[in-house]
């Protein structure tokens, strides 16, 4: 068995948290492989809020997400989409990727054209449910690299966004909170499923070879 697959029996969705804070550097490597996540066109149309104040995450708790791991976490990451996608945003990153690679803009006008046209034309809430999808690829490389950092990670949906966004001022920043992550270490003995087995379906029932 290789050593992610042994990471990723070990991870499971802590229910309980100790309140033990996650080192720098395994948080570091978390939020790396975010930002090393893909997303379509390579636009990255979303942002991941990083808290670590103990006083926002008790207010987050008591407010938008009453779940213990929200208070007993080192870090909660809030996965947040573009409520729009503009053609500033795609101007934006069309200039970057000129200065990253060295090139010039005339040379990437067509790959400019092609994404705009099939982007802006499309509807807000498209975009946003697009958006949306992209970050939740990130959330999946956080979930795999917080596991191979034996970080524990819980991925969350069950909270009022409306609130969160408002907790948080994403509005003002056009964006929409669409997931959380809370990051920190398993309490083993206030938490029932710590050392329960994993379950899966079968790879004969999973898998549909063509």
């Amino acid at each position: 068995m290789s050593d992610l697959i042994e990471k990723l029996n070990w991870r499971y969705a802590a229910k309980r948290m100790n309140g033990e804070s996650v080192p720098e550097e395994k948080l570091n490597t978390i939020l790396e492989a975010i930002k090393l996540s893909p997303s379509s066109a390579g636009l990255q149309p979303y942002n991941v809020i990083v808290i670590s104040d103990k006083e926002l995450k008790e207010k987050i708790f008591n407010t938008a997400a009453p779940q213990p791991q929200i208070k007993e976490s080192s870090h909660l990451l809030v996965f947040a989409a573009w409520e729009k996608i503009t053609a500033k945003q795609i101007d934006d990153f069309i200039n970057l990727i000129a200065t990253t690679r060295d090139v010039t803009l005339e040379s990437l006008a067509q790959y400019q054209q092609s994404i705009s046209s099939n982007i802006l034309s499309r509807s807000e809430d498209v975009n946003f449910n697009w958006a949306a999808r992209q970050a939740y690829i990130g959330l999946g490389h956080a979930l795999v690299a917080a596991a191979t950092e034996n970080v524990d990670a819980t991925p969350m949906e069950g909270f009022n966004a409306g609130k969160l966004d408002e907790i948080l001022g994403l509005k003002e920043k056009g964006l929409r909170s669409v997931v959380i992550v809370t990051l920190g270490y398993r309490d083993q003995e206030n938490d029932g499923l710590a050392k329960a087995k994993k379950v899966r379906r079968s790879s004969e029932e999973f898998f549909i070879s063509i």
